[in-house]
């Protein structure tokens, strides 16, 4: 019998398995980092940051900069802890997820809303003290959307859940904006459809690898009940506006050549990737794109600021 099984038939005998030894510190110090999906927060920081270099035409202030991704991970850790909260009973019947804190029962579900509901008031009380009220406004809207409207309603209802819940995920690159100038504009308006725009395609090629996860909490990610077939189109067709937009990003921001050459190029592999899954929507082929899709928006928002200061 494998690891699993041993686990699996321990729980049905509910004898004690490694999972069920006393947690030690370090057990709850990485709990509680991990309820807040520090790989979220290193994607949404991803494009904060590199909009605020563009925003100031060069280098930004450090301690503006510094001020921002502390507010902005806090604000994102606390967003992630609330879902994590919501969505315990579904992380338990996850591949992807039973590993969190709150399935593994090292945190308790009122210590974590705790912990969330202080990492949002730090948030608010750094953007507000050290960027500006605006910064801080559009990061409060970002969590509550992502929790109220996100978790709360179209994750279980909907298969636009990661597609409208998306929206949150964008915010950043105008908190990033407004941080710099105090003010929003139409470039971080299309900045803000682009990372909109790449969320479905990233997303829901992950989503085809635990497809059968979703179907069997019953939550209805596109994959979960549609055909690949369909989930490939859909891939594709949201890789065709995201490539359009950042094109469209270079009048509108008035961008030079090595942005508008990474757009083209970039966009161009995401394609690529995106029409592979159509000839063959199998779990290697849409972990290829979902892999890629990362180091797309790092190479672009990197062109962004070479560009800036070149």
């Amino acid at each position: 019998m494998t690891h699993v099984g041993h686990q699996a038939a321990a729980e049905q005998r509910h004898e004690p398995t490694a999972d069920d030894r006393r947690a030690t510190w370090k057990d709850v110090v990485a709990a509680y980092v991990g309820l807040t999906k520090p790989r979220v927060i290193e994607l949404l920081l991803l494009t904060t940051v590199p909009v605020m270099f563009f925003a100031a035409r060069g280098v930004p202030p450090v301690g503006l900069v510094l001020a921002t991704v502390v507010g902005g991970t806090f604000s994102a850790g606390s967003a992630s802890v609330f879902n994590c909260v919501y969505d315990r009973d579904i992380d338990e019947q996850m591949r992807r997820t039973r590993r969190r804190a709150l399935p593994r029962h090292i945190v308790s579900a009122r210590a974590a809303l705790v912990f969330g509901t202080v990492l949002g008031a730090l948030s608010v009380v750094v953007l507000l003290l050290w960027v500006n009220p605006l910064s801080a406004l559009l990061a409060v809207s970002a969590e509550a959307f992502y929790v109220f409207v996100y978790t709360l309603w179209l994750k279980r209802t909907s298969t636009q859940n990661i597609v409208i819940g998306g929206a949150a995920g964008a915010v950043p690159a105008l908190v990033g904006w407004s941080a710099v100038t105090n003010s929003l504009d139409w470039a971080p308006v299309v900045l803000f459809l682009i990372i909109f725009f790449w969320t479905p395609p990233h997303f829901w090629a992950l989503a085809i690898k635990y497809r059968d996860d979703y179907a069997a909490a019953s939550v209805p990610m596109l994959p979960a009940v549609a055909t690949l077939a369909e989930t490939a189109r859909k891939i594709s067709l949201y890789t065709v506006v995201l490539v359009a937009t950042t094109l469209v990003f270079a009048p509108v921001a008035d961008m030079g050549a090595v942005y508008l050459v990474a757009a083209l190029v970039l966009g161009g592999l995401f394609g690529v990737l995106a029409l592979a899954i159509q000839r063959d929507p199998s779990e290697r082929t849409a972990m290829r794109l979902f892999s890629y899709s990362i180091t797309y928006m790092t190479l672009l928002f990197a062109a962004m600021i070479v560009d800036v200061l070149v």
